[in-house]
C-alpha cells in the first residue's frame, strides 16, 4: 500500500512537472536573437568566468565553482569539461587569464590536505599550455600562516608578460572582533607564473572580517597602455582606487576615493541566497579615442532596496578623478539589475556588460541581459541575451559573479541558471553567441509601435522626438536622469490617434542641466526608452 501511494504521488508529481514545463515553453520562447549554449550542468557549477583567447578567438576557456573547467575549440558552440585538482586544492572563486605566450592561468582559492595547510590559506595558480586540455600541479602565493586568502583576481601586462594578482586577506574569516581586520594584498609573477613575489598589503583603510559592507573586498587589477598598474576595491571607506607605476613595487601614499556605494556592496535581492555589488576595473588599451581610460562597473541600491542598478564611473587622468556614476541599465526605475561584469574589446575599445535583469517581470523571474557601448560609456544599448528566464531559489547558492569576455568582435558572456527538476534543483552554466550584426543593425520602421532617436542629439534649447502609433492610445513621455530620477514629463497621459508624430521638447523649459538623460514613451501598445544628451 505504501509503495502504491508513493507511485501515485510520483505520477502526480510528474504530471505537475510536465504541465509546468509546457507552460514555460509556451510562455517564454526558447529561441533568442543570440544563440544560447549550455556549457555544463555537471558538478553543480556556479560563479563563472570565461576567457576568449586573444591569439585564437575560436579557443575559449570557462571556469565555475568549485573546481569546474571547460574548454571550447569552436568559438563556444561546443564544450568539453573536467574538474581540476592540485596539491593545494581548488576551492572556487575561479579566475582565468592568458599570457602573451598563450599559456592559460587558472587561479582559485585553496583547500589543501591537512598535512599541507588549512582551508583557503593561499591563492592557487594552475597552468595549461595545451589549450586547457591538461593543467599542471600549481604554484601558489599569499600563504600567511593560516590567515584566509579570499576573492582573488588577476591580469596580464601585455608589455612584459607580468601576471598581477590582488585579493582579500582576513585575520579570522567571519570574525566581528575589533582586533580582526581585512586588507587587500598583491603579488606578481615575472617568470610566467613559475614563482610569485612576497605578498604585500596595498590598501590603507582596513575593513572588518564579517565579509559584509565594512569588509574590503572585490580587488580587481588592470594594466594601462604603458604598463601602469591599477587596482580598485570597495569597503568601509567606499569605492577605492590605487596605482603603481613600477610594476607593483610601490603604491600611492594614500588611496584615492572613487565614489560612495549607497546601501553598501552587500545587499539583498529577493530569491537569491546572496548578492553583492563588488566593483570590476578595466582599462582601455585599444589605441583608440578612449585609450588609457579607466572604467569601474558595479551595482548598488542607491535608489532603494527594490531598485538595484548597474553603474559605471570612468577616469581619463589615470584615476586621479572619476566621473559621477552613470546608469548602464536603461529600463524605468523600480526593477532589479545585479551581479554585473564588464570587459573591453581591446581591438576597438567597445565595452560589454552582463548582468541579471528583472525588468520584464513583477516576481522573481530573472533574465540575463547585456549592455554595450561604442563611445566610451557615453551611451549604452541594452539587450536580452538569455533565451528564457529562470526562477532562483534563496536556498540554492548561485555564485558571487558572472563574467564576459570580448576580443575582435567575438563576445561571450557566461552566467548561471537554476532549473527545477523532478529530483530537485539543477544548476547549469551558459554562454551566448552574441551576434554583433544584430546589435549594429539600424532601426527599421515597421507597422508596430516605434520610438526613434531624438534630434538633434546632443541638444541644448530644444529637441524633437519622433514616434509611430499603430492605433489610438494614451501616451506618456517622461525624462529621467542617469540615477533614474524623473526630471520632466513633456507628455502626460494624453490621447493620440494612430499615425506618425514629431513632438518638440523645450529642454530649457524644464531646467535640464548639461549631461546624459533617457526618455521613455509609454503607450497601451508598448513602451520604449532612448538616451539623449543635453549640452
Amino acid at each position: 500500500m505504501i509503495i502504491f501511494v508513493s507511485l501515485i504521488n510520483k505520477i502526480l508529481l510528474m504530471k505537475i512537472y510536465l504541465v509546468s514545463l509546457l507552460f514555460t515553453l509556451i510562455s517564454y520562447p526558447l529561441m533568442s536573437q543570440h544563440q544560447n549554449v549550455k556549457i555544463s550542468s555537471e558538478n553543480a557549477p556556479e560563479e563563472t568566468v570565461i576567457l576568449v583567447n586573444h591569439l585564437d578567438v575560436n579557443e575559449i576557456i570557462a571556469g565555475a565553482n568549485i573546481n569546474n573547467c571547460c574548454r571550447s575549440a569552436d568559438g563556444g558552440y561546443s564544450w568539453d569539461c573536467q574538474t581540476l585538482s592540485s596539491p593545494y586544492g581548488v576551492w572556487g572563486d575561479p579566475c582565468i587569464v592568458i599570457d602573451t605566450n598563450g599559456i592559460y592561468n587558472f587561479l582559485s582559492l585553496s583547500n589543501p590536505p591537512n598535512l599541507i595547510g588549512s582551508w583557503i590559506d593561499r591563492i592557487v595558480c594552475q597552468q595549461s599550455s595545451d589549450g586547457g586540455a591538461s593543467w599542471d600541479n600549481a604554484t601558489f602565493m599569499g600563504l600567511n600562516n593560516e590567515k584566509p586568502q579570499d576573492k582573488e583576481w588577476a591580469t596580464v601586462d601585455r608589455n612584459n608578460n607580468n601576471i598581477y594578482v590582488t585579493w582579500t586577506q582576513f585575520d579570522v574569516y567571519g570574525s566581528s572582533a575589533p582586533q580582526d581586520s581585512s586588507i587587500i594584498r598583491f603579488s606578481r609573477s615575472s617568470d610566467g607564473g613559475n614563482t610569485w613575489s612576497e605578498a604585500k598589503r596595498i590598501n590603507h583603510v582596513a575593513g572588518d572580517c564579517v565579509d559584509g559592507d565594512n569588509t574590503v573586498e572585490g580587488a580587481v587589477p588592470a594594466v594601462g597602455p604603458n604598463g601602469e598598474l591599477y587596482v580598485s576595491w570597495v569597503g568601509p571607506a567606499g569605492m577605492m582606487f590605487d596605482r603603481s607605476m613600477d610594476y607593483g613595487d610601490t603604491w600611492l601614499k594614500d588611496d584615492i576615493f572613487v565614489t560612495d556605494v549607497p546601501g553598501g556592496w552587500d545587499y539583498h535581492v529577493p530569491g537569491f541566497s546572496r548578492c553583492n555589488g563588488l566593483p570590476v576595473l578595466v582599462c582601455d588599451t585599444s589605441g583608440g579615442p578612449n585609450n588609457g581610460t579607466l572604467y569601474i562597473n558595479w551595482t548598488d541600491q542607491r535608489n532603494g532596496d527594490l531598485d538595484t542598478d548597474v553603474w559605471l564611473t570612468k577616469s581619463q587622468d589615470g584615476g586621479d578623478t572619476w566621473s559621477a556614476p552613470i546608469r548602464v541599465n536603461d529600463d524605468p526605475p523600480g526593477k532589479h539589475q545585479f551581479l554585473t561584469w564588464v570587459d573591453i574589446d581591446q581591438t576597438n575599445g567597445n565595452l560589454y556588460f552582463v548582468f541579471y535583469d528583472r525588468r520584464d517581470y513583477t516576481d522573481h523571474l530573472t533574465d540575463t541581459y547585456m549592455a554595450w557601448s561604442s563611445n566610451g560609456g557615453i551611451t549604452f544599448e541594452n539587450f536580452k541575451v538569455s533565451s528564457s528566464p529562470f526562477y532562483p531559489n534563496q536556498n540554492v547558492f548561485m555564485g558571487d559573479y558572472n563574467n564576459v569576455s570580448a576580443h575582435n568582435g567575438v563576445v561571450r558572456p557566461i552566467w548561471t541558471r537554476l532549473h527545477e527538476t523532478i529530483s530537485g534543483y539543477q544548476l547549469s552554466i551558459w554562454t551566448a553567441i552574441v551576434d554583433l550584426s544584430i546589435l549594429l543593425k539600424p532601426e527599421v520602421e515597421h507597422s508596430d509601435f516605434l520610438l526613434s532617436q531624438n534630434f538633434p542629439n546632443p541638444a541644448d534649447i530644444s529637441t524633437f522626438v519622433k514616434f509611430k502609433l499603430p492605433a489610438a492610445t494614451i501616451v506618456t513621455l517622461t525624462i529621467f536622469d542617469l540615477s533614474g530620477k524623473e526630471c520632466a514629463r513633456p507628455i502626460d497621459h494624453s490621447f493620440y490617434s494612430n499615425g506618425k508624430y514629431v513632438e518638440e521638447i523645450q529642454l530649457n523649459k524644464y531646467g535640464l542641466a548639461k549631461g546624459f538623460y533617457y526618455y521613455e514613451l509609454v503607450t497601451e501598445y508598448g513602451s520604449s526608452v532612448k538616451k539623449m544628451i543635453v549640452r
